[in-house]
């Protein structure tokens, strides 16, 4: 997915940062309404995108935050985060296997990252 005019990314961080202020405050609901505006702005800001799963986690809206973490796989496939959310809210849902199997893949793919990051001249893994 191509970055977001620096306008754009911009106006995101300053969304994604009002929303980290109220999810600090409790305030998960309206934090929740924050980071889709910041993905509105720029749908590639993936921090934005770990915001929004946890705060529908902490407003108890777990199959959205299910729907979020599993489009989050989707676009960073390699992203051990993604997967970590999702095995959570699988289990706060008690998903027990399919909280077991996103748990693996995100250990699989931490190990994945280790690996690469040890070999000599190994670019570490990227993510955004």
């Amino acid at each position: 997915m191509e970055a977001a005019p620096a306008h754009d990314r911009h106006r995101a961080e300053h969304l994604y940062y009002a929303a980290l202020d109220l999810l600090a405050a409790g305030d998960a609901a309206a934090a929740a309404l924050g980071f889709r505006a910041a993905l509105v702005a720029d749908p590639a800001f993936l921090d934005a995108q770990h915001g929004l799963i946890r705060a529908l986690q902490d407003a108890g809206r777990l199959d959205e935050g299910i729907a979020a973490a599993q489009q989050l796989a989707e676009q960073a496939p390699d992203d051990v985060l993604a997967y970590t959310a999702l095995s959570i809210l699988y289990q706060h849902k008690g998903m027990v296997p399919e909280a077991e199997a996103a748990g693996l893949r995100a250990k699989l793919l931490g190990w994945k990252q280790q690996l690469q990051q040890s070999r000599p001249g190994a670019q570490p893994a990227t993510q955004e």
